[in-house]
């Protein structure tokens, strides 16, 4: 009996000390998000919102506010995020569901307001034109991390088409054009912009990225004193300045195909292929 009643001890201490390390044991770490790049997400996101509402009031110099504000959090949101090695696949996501409706939604619904109505199912046709080539690239873009020659995107990123559509109805709002989709000239004007920034967006022109400047590393003098002259040449006049940038920043994508196909060199912005069928036209 002595014997017996000795193991059940042993047995219920045993269990005991199972259940105490069971208790002791460290909870399992609940999965979360990165608080800091996605706070700047969600404030290009706001920035997006606002552009539209203005808009919808007919507030248009306060929504390009919006959209060129969108565009500087956008820009930031990623080097914070590689900054503070806070990288993650839900930061990626809400970026591109920002993106979509800070340069894709809101621009389309913007300019539709502005001039495209006047022109009927056309306007229709223009509006979605750009903002199925948002959707598109960034797509497409979403697709191509992994092959694609990061020196150049492949057509204009999102946020530079934006700036296209919205920085031409900043630079006539601010010359005084007031009621534009009543005005034919004006409005099929704005009908080519919004239908080249749509189409320019999912173009195989390789458009450079900026991604090989490294703001680690030092620079002459002059580089410094030719930011301060940038900064003072668009305090003269913003609206027509920066227009003038991302008009230039437009086109030069054409130019540098242009130029490489005259000397021979590849125009691919792909650096590697894929083994996908269902994709390889995605990658060329």
């Amino acid at each position: 009996m002595n014997a017996s009643q000795n193991n059940k001890a042993d047995l219920l201490d045993e269990d005991e000390e199972a259940d105490a390390e069971v208790l002791e044991s460290p909870r399992r770490r609940r999965k979360g998000i990165y608080i800091l790049p996605n706070l700047f997400t969600l404030a290009a996101l706001f920035s997006g919102f606002y552009a539209i509402v203005m808009a919808i009031s007919g507030r248009f110099e306060q929504s390009a506010y919006g959209i060129f504000a969108a565009m500087v959090l956008d820009s930031l949101d990623g080097r914070v995020a590689r900054m503070t090695n806070t990288q993650s696949t839900f930061g990626e996501q809400m970026d591109s569901l920002s993106d979509m409706v800070s340069f894709g939604a809101a621009p389309a619904l913007i300019m539709y307001s502005w001039a495209l109505q006047g022109l009927g199912k056309w306007g229709w046709f223009a509006a979605f034109v750009y903002i199925a080539g948002a959707a598109l690239r960034l797509a497409r873009f979403n697709t191509n991390l992994a092959v694609v020659d990061r020196r150049f995107f492949q057509g204009v990123p999102s946020p530079a088409a934006a700036a296209l559509v919205v920085g031409f109805i900043w630079v006539m709002d601010d010359a005084g054009y007031k009621l534009v989709y009543q005005d034919p000239v004006l409005a099929w004007v704005a009908f080519g912009f919004t239908v080249y920034a749509g189409l320019t967006m999912v173009t195989n022109a390789p458009f450079y990225s900026f991604k090989d400047v490294s703001f680690k590393r030092s620079v002459p003098f002059i580089v410094i004193v030719a930011i301060a002259l940038a900064i003072a040449v668009i305090n003269i006049h913003p609206p027509s300045v920066l227009f003038a940038v991302f008009c230039l920043y437009g086109v030069s994508g054409y130019v540098v195909y242009a130029v490489k196909r005259a000397k021979g060199k590849p125009v691919s912005v792909i650096a590697t292929s894929t083994d996908e069928p269902d994709e390889a036209g995605l990658h060329r």
